[in-house]
């Protein structure tokens, strides 16, 4: 019987999650640029593909080789082998894609995560389209939520920011259409060397909780 949670490779990320990521749903990681979003998001990716599972990873900012490496270690190369790698150059394609990696679930399972690192990196060059562009974000993500529900896998996925000026904060974007989609939310800050990863929302976890850590060659440590 599988279980609910399917972790993170992180066990700090596992705690604050409840017990790592749900299945069915979306997990959101947003925070600025070199805050840990990709790191956590390898991390997750190496810990199912260790597993046994295959991986499928859109990645819309430039996919690190090297950063694999590192993380995943001396297996590096036999790993990359269950890991489809998609780098959608535009928004149409990033829908596109999405899309096209069903054929992944259908093919080459069993498929143990789905990443999608960034959301909105694409969706911030279209800007400009207004409330369109924000429409065609939200159908990516049912799209991606609809296959987390019907393979019974977990999507993450990572955003960007913004500053709220009405409540003077930063927030992730994408509004209320990309938070209302993911069950869980987690806010990545940086302090100096340090960052904090803060649990912004969850259906069963308290808002607020947090632990720090600092990024390193093999991922990261808490501190």
């Amino acid at each position: 019987m599988k279980q609910d949670r399917v972790s993170t490779g992180c066990p700090p990320l596992d705690d604050l999650l409840g017990g790592g990521l749900e299945r069915r749903a979306i997990t959101q990681i947003y925070g600025e640029s070199a805050s840990g979003k990709s790191v956590f998001c390898l991390l997750a990716t190496v810990a199912s593909l260790r597993a046994g599972n295959s991986v499928v990873y859109i990645d819309t900012e430039g996919f690190s080789v090297e950063r694999f490496v590192q993380i995943a270690g001396e297996h590096a190369e036999e790993l990359a082998d269950r890991l489809y790698l998609f780098e959608p150059l535009d928004f149409i394609q990033q829908g596109a894609m999405i899309a096209d990696s069903e054929e992944v679930f259908q093919k080459n399972g069993p498929v143990g995560l789905i990443v999608v690192d960034s959301a909105t990196a694409l969706y911030r060059t279209e800007l400009g389209l207004g409330r369109e562009t924000v429409r065609t974000l939200s159908h990516h993500m049912v799209r991606l939520l609809g296959l987390a529900k019907k393979y019974d896998v977990p999507a993450l996925i990572t955003n960007q920011i913004y500053m709220d000026i009405e409540r003077d904060r930063f927030a992730g974007l994408g509004g209320t259409a990309l938070e209302h989609i993911s069950k869980a939310i987690i806010r990545l800050e940086k302090k100096d060397s340090v960052r904090q990863a803060v649990l912004r929302k969850h259906r069963s976890r308290p808002e607020g909780i947090s632990f720090d850590f600092v990024i390193t060659e093999s991922g990261i440590r808490a501190v």
